[in-house]
């Protein structure tokens, strides 16, 4: 496997106002829940020459997948190595797992190869649900038919990458879509009742303070049932980490990072599940913010603020 432990322990800060999926999930499943991130093989619609072959400008090689599993191996395979890796952090009473379809874009793929993938992960004894990660403009009606199918085997939710709302920032990163058609996303996959988690990263070049809170503020607006708030990172081998040697922009200091983390927070409704508040970079790849390594230091000032809220 590549770098860290392919797992995510999910519990992280405590925010008053918000449920994290740490304690969602316990209420949820009556049990401790262990996410296995998964790398089945896909690739993006960005990086084949669809739209286009470079990627998203912050994207690595590793299409956010740095602590997936091996792609090598099977789902099966991946889900019991990952289970053995976290083995010595379960509690007496033992855990659950949420196989999770993290690297590249989980739905861009032939659906009969989709449909294997899925089931072999939903029909595990241990998993408890499955999380893809996606984009929306990779969300076709046979694909939704199928994420159906598979949400009456076990939960499904679908993470989508949204990042920002505001065009002028989707065009400079290269993300490859319109707005409308994260809007159509969300519609279609709640008309279905497919749970959506939206991604947003605060720090994108160019972005003011007032427009991360406008991104913060209009996801919670639409049907989601969780959102994860990344932190940007510069990473060796993207194009942002030229951009960032040219001085083109600057990334946010840790105490701009948790202010924003807790206004975001403070603009969503109380219904919406925080499954993160800050991103990991491989700190092999890492070229900024190194402050965000010191993730204890983080995680307590994160903390303190929320608990203000």
């Amino acid at each position: 496997m590549r770098g860290r432990l392919p797992i995510c322990d999910i519990k992280r800060t405590y925010p008053v106002k918000n449920k994290t999926a740490n304690q969602y999930f316990m209420e949820r499943f009556s049990c401790k829940v262990y996410r296995i991130a998964l790398d089945a093989g896909f690739t993006c619609p960005n990086r084949d020459g669809k739209i286009d072959t470079r990627g998203c400008i912050f994207c690595s090689g590793c299409g956010s997948g740095e602590f997936s599993g091996n792609r090598d191996l099977g789902i099966t395979e991946q889900i019991e190595r990952g289970k053995e890796l976290v083995r010595n952090k379960m509690p007496k009473e033992g855990g659950r797992f949420i196989a999770y379809f993290q690297a590249f874009s989980g739905t861009y793929a032939p659906v009969g190869r989709l449909k294997s993938l899925y089931e072999e992960a939903a029909y595990h004894p241990d998993v408890v649900a499955v999380a893809i990660a996606t984009r929306p403009d990779c969300l076709p009606d046979e694909v939704l038919d199928l994420l159906t199918e598979i949400n009456r085997i076990k939960p499904v939710w679908i993470e989508l990458g949204l990042q920002t709302i505001h065009e002028k920032t989707a065009e400079y990163i290269r993300r490859g879509y319109p707005l409308r058609v994260y809007d159509d996303a969300v519609r279609a996959l709640t008309q279905r009742e497919i749970e959506v988690v939206a991604h947003i990263i605060l720090g994108l070049p160019f972005e003011t303070r007032e427009d991360m809170l406008k991104t913060a503020e209009y996801v919670g607006s639409q049907p989601i049932s969780g959102i994860k708030i990344h932190l940007l990172h510069v990473l060796k081998g993207t194009d942002l980490a030229a951009e960032y040697a040219r001085g083109v922009f600057r990334c946010l200091s840790m105490e701009e990072y948790t202010d924003l983390v807790r206004d975001c927070i403070k603009l969503l409704p109380d219904d919406i599940v925080i499954h993160r508040m800050t991103g990991d970079g491989a700190r092999r790849d890492l070229i900024a913010p190194m402050w965000s390594t010191d993730k204890k230091r983080v995680l307590n000032m994160l903390n303190e603020k929320l608990a203000n809220i």
